[in-house]
């Protein structure tokens, strides 16, 4: 499976508009900490174009990769800068003539009609059940604590022939045990960090910091870590002394599993 980042910003991107900090500067000027907000796709025989998520900067994503449709979205929550993209994406469907395909958990999906109940024209909303197969990967979702937002949806990828597995938790702190166990024995995590250490009261956040999922990386034990959805409180190009196997996912980086 090849993953490629097309956004691994938080809800509000880098640069903030407002901001004239180092990082946002940096990233002003076209830097390596520019940041969209978090999408991935994923790419392999049999998937098609599959992202995850459909955020607000979803079009630039599909310019800069030269894509003209897409099969299939999966979504981890209702959140702005997750679905911000998902009108845009339907009015892509109807002018093509085809119906566009997205995945989530009923709630999710309810979440999303009640905001925008015409998507249901262009687009098939297909709530998730068991584990749903894409090409030779069997997809796994389940709830997880999103602090202070409520809860967020993260999604598990196993490969029935190689064994290889991989998953996706973009916003999430505090995690249960049980919520933490699909998140074991994985070859690639994909985790959200905002900053690297939340200067803010626990009741008041949403997102694990750096500090915190390393902490949870020594209990998880992947093979390797990426660090994704990060506020412009992370500078890219800063040498944090992150152990071997674990970085900050870069704009339209790529990964293979």
């Amino acid at each position: 499976m090849k993953i490629t980042f097309w956004g691994t910003g938080d809800a509000m991107g880098v640069p903030r508009v407002y901001c004239a900090c180092p990082v946002c500067e940096e990233a002003r000027s076209g830097g390596t900490n520019r940041r969209y907000r978090s999408l991935v796709r994923l790419e392999d025989e049999g998937t098609g174009t599959l992202l995850i998520d459909c955020g607000p900067d979803w079009r630039r994503g599909m310019e800069a990769a030269g894509l003209r449709q897409l099969d299939a979205v999966l979504i981890t929550h209702a959140h702005f800068d997750h679905i911000a993209g998902l009108p845009e994406y339907a009015d892509m469907c109807r002018w093509l003539g085809r119906r566009g395909t997205a995945y989530a958990m009923p709630d999710t999906i309810e979440e999303i009609l009640v905001r925008f109940p015409w998507l249901s024209r262009q687009i098939a909303f297909v709530p998730i059940g068991g584990e749903p197969a894409f090409g030779g990967w069997k997809a796994f979702c389940w709830k997880v604590n999103h602090g202070k937002n409520g809860h967020a949806y993260a999604y598990r990828f196993d490969h029935a022939l190689t064994g290889r597995s991989f998953a996706y938790c973009s916003d999430a702190i505090a995690l249960s045990d049980e919520e933490l166990e699909p998140l074991r024995g994985l070859d690639v995590l994909i985790l959200g960090t905002s900053f690297y250490e939340e200067p803010y009261a626990f009741e008041s956040r949403s997102v694990y910091d750096v500090r915190e999922a390393l902490a949870l990386l020594e209990r998880l034990k992947p093979g390797r870590t990426l660090f994704t959805h990060m506020s412009h409180d992370i500078d890219v190009g800063r040498d944090y002394g992150l152990p071997a196997g674990t970085a900050f996912a870069r704009t339209g980086q790529t990964i293979t599993v």
